[in-house]
């Protein structure tokens, strides 16, 4: 029987232990800050229809393919196109625009120094791979700007600036488990 030093007869079993404890455990992480099962492979998101009252008419489109975009590129995930490990469906459920600072004019007319754009969206996310991660959530950004401009004038990037923050705030509910 061959003897080995003693450093080895401690490190040896340490090292079997160490690999056997290793080698169950899997958790993928990316670079976004999603962990995401490995079992999860493929997403779907529904198209998001505009239920607001005052209707944007390219935001369901422009927001859905987001979506899409997100999840596709930060999680190397998979987009089907009917059903998924990860479902998200849901609705745009207001699109306002409201005075947000009023103040006087030199002749005593009260004006709106800044305005706000708001957009809100409900979302249903069905984690088909785990269900306690399953949520309905209304999610609301804004965008503030200068009354010397109209909303025609900044609504193409306001809405853009929105969009990317209800589309992170979705991302980090659903799969970054912040």
């Amino acid at each position: 029987m061959r003897k080995y030093p003693p450093f080895l007869r401690i490190h040896i079993p340490m090292m079997i232990l160490l690999l056997v404890l290793t080698s169950g455990c899997k958790i993928s992480y990316t670079m976004s800050g999603a962990s995401i099962s490995p079992e999860v492979k493929t997403v779907f998101v529904d198209y998001f229809r505009n239920r607001s009252k005052v209707i944007n008419p390219t935001l369901s489109q422009s927001f859905t393919e987001a979506m899409k975009d997100k999840f596709v590129n930060e999680t190397g995930l998979s987009m089907n196109t009917d059903q998924g490990d990860l479902e998200f469906s849901g609705e745009i459920t207001n699109y306002d625009v409201r005075p947000l600072s009023i103040q006087k004019s030199e002749s005593g007319r009260d004006f709106a120094s800044m305005n706000r754009l708001t957009i809100t969206v409900k979302v249903i996310f069905v984690n088909n791979k785990d269900h306690d991660q399953d949520f309905n959530t209304s999610f609301s950004a804004y965008y503030d700007w200068d009354s010397s401009k109209t909303i025609n004038q900044i609504e193409s990037d306001a809405v853009l600036v929105i969009t990317t923050q209800l589309i992170d705030d979705i991302f980090n509910k659903s799969v970054a488990n912040w």
